[in-house]
């Protein structure tokens, strides 16, 4: 069938709150060499595409302008060069921008098929997270089985993810959260134990947990005055990963500790990769995690959907914090 001529987005129409999240009408892209173009079905809402819309997180050069990192929905269109992808086929797919949209294109090599038995929201709740967790948990982290394992905000899209992979993996894992039902919850999805940080020294308990030695790695996403803690936390030749500033990018370290433990801090974002990048943390994926998700070993954590339309209170109730897993926005 003949594609429309425009579609529906949602737009940022100035930095500020959820209420600046507008519908507006765009002309449906094309993709180009090496592109496919999607029919969303479904769409992943991020921390990213907050720090967008309050006007701290622009989108890289020749994105769309609206938000959306992560899509689950059907190819209508290949560009040149794209043989894998035929219209018709059920896809996922991590892009840079443009999500929010009725249609989006994304690249070839980012794009994935959805698993066996998985629907399309769950399947939108998957790229960001699974390409995040993956590239730094597990290439950057260097996590092996046996290991031990700590990730802050655990009962995030981030935290719910890394909780299962890590643990399907066989490393032990722990895990923080806000509140004593969102510790049970990341226990349930693999943690050994999730500590409470509003009443429990996650230091003490990691160290209580682990016989004084330490943890082997350690994923956070918010900084500020984590950052010694987390180097305080960590074992004999340990390794931090950094995604992430929720409580500031700055803070007062004493690096003694970095040295006599022989520690490694490193970092990573995602989004400014080259699509060839992307393209190998893809194939890593579809090699060694979709086997897991088609056997229901591990999956996505959907909390709450929301449709198109309501792109600011799908931002609101992100922002609110309550949520365990994923915020998804629904074509329907």
């Amino acid at each position: 069938m003949p594609l429309p001529e425009t579609m529906t987005v949602v737009e940022i129409t100035e930095p500020g709150g959820p209420e600046v999240l507008k519908p507006a009408t765009r002309p449906v892209p094309q993709p180009a060499h090496d592109e496919v173009l999607i029919k969303v079905a479904a769409a992943g809402v991020n921390r990213p595409d907050i720090a967008q819309r309050k006007g701290g997180y622009p989108p890289p050069k020749g994105a769309p302008e609206w938000p959306g990192l992560e899509v689950a929905g059907e190819v209508v269109a290949a560009g040149a060069g794209v043989d894998r992808w035929k219209a018709g086929d059920k896809v996922m797919a991590l892009v840079a921008g443009g999500g929010y949209a009725e249609y989006v294109t994304a690249p070839a090599a980012q794009t994935l098929p959805i698993p066996a038995g998985m629907d399309m929201v769950s399947a939108a709740g998957v790229p960001e997270t699974y390409f995040t967790v993956w590239t730094n948990v597990f290439d950057r982290g260097r996590l092996q089985a046996g290991e031990t394992f700590l990730v802050h905000g655990g009962s995030s899209g981030i935290g719910t993810t890394a909780i299962q992979l890590a643990a399907a993996r066989g490393a032990r894992v722990f895990a923080t959260a806000g509140t004593d039902e969102k510790c049970r919850a990341c226990e349930k999805l693999g943690a050994e134990k999730a500590i409470n940080y509003r009443t429990q020294d996650f230091v003490a308990e990691a160290k209580t947990l682990t016989d004084g030695r330490g943890v082997d790695l350690i994923l956070d996403m918010v900084g500020g005055p984590y950052i010694q803690k987390n180097i305080d936390t960590l074992a004999l030749e340990g390794r931090l990963v950094q995604i992430a500033f929720l409580q500031g990018s700055k803070a007062e370290v004493d690096f003694v500790k970095m040295m006599v433990k022989r520690l490694t801090i490193t970092g990573s974002t995602l989004r400014p990769r080259t699509v060839e990048q992307k393209a190998e943390i893809a194939e890593a994926l579809e090699r060694e995690v979709w086997p897991l998700l088609e056997s229901g070993r591990v999956g996505p954590v959907i909390d709450k959907t929301f449709s198109f339309p309501q792109g600011a209170e799908a931002h609101a109730y992100l922002e609110a914090s309550g949520h365990v897993g994923k915020v998804i926005l629904t074509m329907d």
